[in-house]
């Protein structure tokens, strides 16, 4: 066996890219290592499909170049099995002997491509070509998918508050390192556009892949990050690969990372470490290149003191920390937002703008802004639709909280509290301030409250809210 390493230049980003070619005959090794040389990163050879098994198990490899007739295994037999343990690198079959039930049982055993013996170098470099282009738009598919419920696309920060210069500041003295960042902050300020940022700023030339850890069932966030084999687990049909192959030479972002069940702690605590992956199902496990961005709007020493969250994953997170500041707490940068989201909902809305007067944003800045910037979004939406910033804004400054709930909890939602103390009062107000930034969805805002959907009902139902 040997190994060829170069880094050339290439417009498609070949140099990224590792080959494995198997072959007996040492004359087609060795011709392929040097017809890939200064075009791929890394080629590695193998003499039998034992050998390339035994590389399979040290290194990841984005495509395989297989000869049919091996000694011991064949090519044939060998990608069967590497399709039924679930590994996901394209396989480019090799024969002398072509026929067309041979072509048919190489493209049914999951061979990317078929090529005959003797090839040009050329023919040999489409093949590769069509390989990489094929996986490189299954990757942008996929994330365009997960992108489209996405209503808005973050491009740079927007604010011209002390506060977020220095958030910008430290965003790009960190972006270029490889240091994990956790980015901590209320709901709704924007930990997602940093971390984009972060990754636009960083020079990664792999994807930026978003996932969030409270909107994932426990059961299936493994197989979400980690990818599995076909029959892993119930229901899984055929194999796929997990996100963190995605973001592979990219940036992994984790929001809501307090979500993730203690046993996926230890798990992704190992992956930070070793920079290795192992699928559901399977026995292999695959080097991968990413930048982990994790996000929290809780405090994790707390959750960590409390033994919600692994102390040792906490350390890892937390190399570098970005806290971005709540809207209330920086009025110069409310205007600037509002202006960049009216002028980016217009676009998309088809719509005009509609004009701040001075007497609304007095208003704007005398808010407290509970749901942050998105909360500041949403009202931009609703002014975009009806034409005008709704009186309703105007008409609850008194109680804020009361902005966002149905017309008939309002009435009793203004009621004084139960027993008349201050304590108390603070505590109503601050929880409807919560539930109104969350549209009223009672389990996003028990959670971030730090209470139990139960408590947060039984207070509601002490001040007369119905579910």
């Amino acid at each position: 066996m040997s190994e060829r390493q170069s880094n050339p230049p290439d417009a498609d980003n070949w140099q990224r890219r590792t080959i494995l070619v198997v072959d007996d005959e040492a004359g087609m090794r060795s011709f392929l290592s040097r017809a890939l040389e200064g075009k791929v990163g890394s080629v590695v050879t193998a003499d039998s499909a034992e050998a390339g098994a035994a590389l399979l198990e040290q290194r990841h490899f984005d495509l395989i170049l297989l000869d049919v007739a091996l000694p011991g295994a064949s090519g044939m037999e060998w990608l069967k099995a590497l399709r039924a343990a679930g590994n996901p690198a394209d396989v480019i079959l090799m024969t002398a002997f072509a026929d067309m039930d041979t072509a048919i049982a190489a493209l049914r055993s999951g061979a990317a491509d078929f090529i005959v013996k003797p090839f040009r170098v050329d023919q040999m470099l489409n093949a590769i070509r069509r390989c990489f282009d094929r996986t490189r738009l299954t990757r942008e598919n996929y994330l365009l998918r997960r992108e489209l419920d996405k209503y808005t696309i973050h491009k740079h920060f927007i604010g011209e508050s002390e506060a977020m210069k220095k958030v910008m500041a430290l965003v790009a003295r960190v972006a270029p390192m490889p240091s994990t960042v956790l980015v901590t902050g209320e709901s709704g300020t924007g930990k997602e556009v940093v971390a984009r940022e972060l990754h636009r700023l960083s020079g990664r030339q792999g994807q930026f892949v978003p996932l969030n850890c409270g909107a994932m069932a426990p059961e299936i966030i493994e197989s979400e990050l980690f990818g599995h084999a076909k029959g892993a687990f119930t229901g899984a049909a055929g194999g796929r690969h997990g996100l963190f192959l995605y973001a592979d030479g990219g940036t992994l972002f984790l929001d809501e990372i307090s979500e993730l069940p203690l046993p996926m702690q230890a798990k992704l605590l190992r992956v930070i470490e070793d920079r290795r992956i192992r699928p559901l199902g399977t026995e292999r496990e695959i080097a991968v290149d990413v930048r982990i961005v994790a996000a929290c709007n809780r405090n994790l020493a707390n959750e960590v003191a409390a033994g919600r969250f692994r102390q040792d994953l906490f350390y890892r997170l937390d190399v570098v920390s970005v806290a971005i500041p709540p809207l209330r707490t920086r009025p110069e940068d409310i205007v600037p937002l509002a202006e960049h989201f009216s002028e980016q909902l217009s676009a998309q809305l088809g719509l005009p703008a509609v004009p701040l007067s001075p007497s609304l944003i007095r208003v704007l800045k005398g808010y407290d802004w509970p749901g942050n910037a998105r909360e500041l979004r949403n009202l931009v939406e609703r002014a975009l639709i009806l034409g005008e910033y709704p009186v309703e804004l105007l008409a609850h400054q008194a109680d804020p909280a009361q902005a966002n709930l149905p017309e008939e909890e309002r009435e009793d939602a203004a009621m004084p509290a139960d027993d008349g103390t201050l304590l108390e009062s603070v505590e109503r107000r601050h929880i409807l301030q919560v539930l109104a930034a969350e549209g009223g969805n009672r389990v996003e805002a028990a959670r971030r409250l730090g209470i139990s959907r139960r408590t947060l009902d039984r207070k509601c139902l002490q001040w007369g809210l119905r579910p």
